[in-house]
């Protein structure tokens, strides 16, 4: 996935009311951004951070400008826009470069399933195969050099796992699959530390078989593309 045109960049001032964020551009322009992430952003959005942004030229945006990157002061970069994440999956299904997912002829998006209401990020299809499902993940939040899922309590987080576990009860192949979009982020766990629940759905689901896949990526303000599989570091127990 390219950025065109290129990224700007500038330093955060603050992130706040969830959407917002203020930034000093190099030019010493005071910006308000547009923030698409509902999650905490932890370690994501610390002031003096360097913020890349793009800019839209639909000029009914009341915030033009979409925060799309952060350079942390160490030096790691994490793309905090969450609707990227499906981006980056169906490119690379569509380019077969995620081995796990290839034979499939056919891939649509937003796809109603499940017994909840639900919309699938994913689903792919063939001549000959079952259906495979996948929900798409960002991985962002990193502590003691692990990557976790969820950053916050996630209800929706929670019924995607009922659903995914709905779908191989019904005899077809579920997927989650965490997009990891921070560069230090080298294993992924469920973050029972932070949402109990979640953790042990995730626990029920891969019982159940739904598959797991984990996958990094190089992140660049010029754009993103795929990186390598990473180990599921799985510490999470349930009496469930």
């Amino acid at each position: 996935m390219d950025y065109s045109p290129r990224l700007q960049p500038a330093r955060l001032i603050k992130r706040y009311k969830r959407f917002l964020a203020d930034v000093i551009t190099a030019d010493g322009e005071e910006l308000t951004l547009h923030c698409p992430n509902t999650g905490a952003m932890t370690g994501c959005a610390t002031p003096g951070d360097t913020v890349w942004y793009s800019t839209s030229n639909n000029n009914k945006r009341k915030y033009p400008h979409t925060w799309e990157l952060t350079e942390t002061q160490q030096g790691d970069w994490i793309c905090i826009n969450t609707l990227r994440a499906n981006t980056l999956v169906h490119e690379a299904l569509l380019a077969n470069q995620i081995p796990e997912l290839s034979g499939y002829s056919t891939v649509k998006r937003e796809v109603r399933y499940g017994s909840e209401n639900s919309r699938i990020d994913l689903l792919l299809k063939a001549p000959a195969k079952i259906n495979c499902y996948i929900e798409v993940k960002s991985v962002t939040l990193l502590q003691q050099g692990c990557g976790y899922f969820p950053d916050t309590v996630t209800l929706r987080g929670q019924k995607h796992l009922r659903e995914l576990q709905y779908v191989v009860a019904n005899g077809q192949r579920a997927v989650l699959f965490f997009a990891v979009l921070h560069s230090a982020i080298t294993q992924v766990s469920p973050a029972r530390h932070i949402d109990q629940r979640y953790a042990e759905l995730f626990v029920q689901a891969q019982r159940q078989g739904v598959e797991i896949l984990c996958y990094g990526a190089y992140i660049s303000p010029n754009g993103i593309i795929w990186g390598h599989r990473l180990p599921l570091f799985n510490n999470v127990t349930t009496t469930s």
